[in-house]
């Protein structure tokens, strides 16, 4: 098989849960196990930092490997999903795995693969592991794909658990209240492993401690140590100053991630690494961390993190997409200079549809859009409900359809905001 047959037979063969939904998430870890035993074992061959949460996961994992890499190590990173290139998913110091590895490790484990029947993340997840191993890296960041106690991801002793916040997001398989999610989240927790939680949330919090004291895991909330102020936005940059205790520890901390929300995000990266520097070997310095925040997606290939596609007219994407994302678009949008506002919007059909459509501008023209998968929400349809709360516009056949005419129809100073789903977003870009 060549490269693109090779991904034909990952996505048309094994369920993938971008493209099929819940029926692709397996309810327990036995085929990840399968899979990483007949590998022998790669996860138990690298040190590494587990990143569970609703949203920032995948922010916070950049920003991780990025310090780390500053730092000097050889640091792996996988993340879900990709973008653009499924290669995304599994980088080392930035550079995604290469086609050839990819063709070789599906050709090697083809029979078990077939054998063993697993869906399209447990073997994603076990060709990270696999290549993280065989490239000898120092740290690997891990993202959790989905939830965390039954998350593929979930066979890794890391040195640190992090957990970035709690917010409503697949509720048909992670629970209906912010204690059950949380629940779940807290299953990446582990006996005698640190963890460190992003957001100090009054439901979420005691689920927390509970399973932490239970684990005899140290337990740290990020942001009742540290304090993020001085926010300015200023070449392309976010600036930030961090206190502890009253004092400022980081000054002028400069972040290429502009949205405004990266600042929990920050706030989690740095406490994550005081307790990397305090309990574990994996050390960084005060340079490698202002040098990693500041470059992150230049080191590790971030990409739809409010990030400009264009200017005249101002052209952003972001790929926030539940309650609490949209929450903070919509905060960026609010600070953002601009005449009128276009909005290219699609969403998946099994999101919490109406949260996110109660919670966007009315004062704004919408390009309703499909994004071209099958969990995809008919552009129609989704036109029908958004009139519901006062949100007008047209629908369009694809995303480049709607996102063009957005483009033609706005002004030099209008903003062109593109979003609703993380792949809308990828087709936009």
């Amino acid at each position: 098989m060549n490269y693109q047959k090779t991904l034909d037979f990952l996505y048309s063969k094994l369920p993938m849960f971008t493209r099929v939904g819940a029926s692709a998430f397996k309810k327990d870890l036995t085929n990840t196990i399968i899979l990483c035993e007949a590998l022998d074992n790669p996860q138990d061959k690298f040190k590494s930092i587990h990143v569970a949460g609703t949203n920032g996961k995948g922010s916070t994992s950049h920003m991780l490997a990025s310090v780390l890499q500053a730092q000097g190590y050889k640091t792996g990173l996988y993340t879900s999903p990709h973008l653009k290139d499924f290669r995304e998913r599994i980088r080392i110091n930035g550079k995604m795995i290469s086609k050839t590895e990819v063709v070789s490790f599906v050709k090697e484990q083809q029979k078990l693969i077939e054998n063993t029947e697993p869906s399209f993340f447990e073997v994603t997840v076990a060709l990270a592991f696999d290549h993280f191993a065989k490239h000898k890296v120092d740290v690997a960041v891990i993202e959790v794909g989905l939830g965390g106690r039954l998350d593929s991801t979930n066979i890794i002793t890391p040195q640190i658990s992090v957990i970035t916040n709690i917010s409503l997001d697949h509720m048909n398989m992670l629970g209906n209240t912010l204690p059950e999610i949380a629940s779940e989240k807290a299953g990446i927790i582990k006996k005698n492993i640190p963890v460190v939680i992003g957001e100090t949330q009054q439901e979420s919090a005691p689920v927390f401690i509970k399973k932490a004291q239970a684990e005899n895991a140290p337990i740290v909330f990020a942001d009742a140590v540290l304090t993020a102020r001085d926010f300015k936005i200023r070449n392309n940059k976010l600036s930030l100053s961090v206190y502890q205790d009253g004092k400022i520890k980081y000054k002028d901390l400069q972040s290429d991630l502009t949205g405004v929300y990266q600042h929990k995000n920050i706030l989690t990266v740095l406490e994550t690494l005081a307790v990397l520097n305090e309990k574990t070997a994996i050390k960084t310095e005060q340079e490698s961390i202002y040098k990693g925040i500041s470059q992150v997606k230049k080191q590790t290939g971030l990409q739809g993190r409010w990030q400009t596609l264009s200017k005249n007219p101002l052209v952003i994407c972001d790929t926030g997409h539940n309650e609490a994302g949209i929450t903070e678009v919509i905060k960026n949008i609010e600070q953002t200079s601009y005449q009128n506002l276009h909005i290219v919007f699609g969403m998946v059909n099994d999101k919490d549809i109406s949260k996110v459509l109660s919670l966007m501008p009315k004062n704004a023209t919408y390009y309703f859009c499909k994004p071209d998968l099958e969990r995809g929400l008919p552009a129609n349809s989704l036109k029908e409900q958004a009139a519901i709360y006062q949100l007008n516009g047209s629908s369009y056949a694809s995303v480049a359809e709607a996102k063009e005419n957005a483009i033609q129809a706005a002004n030099v100073k209008d903003l062109v905001f593109i979003g609703g789903s993380t792949f809308v977003v990828a087709e936009a870009i």
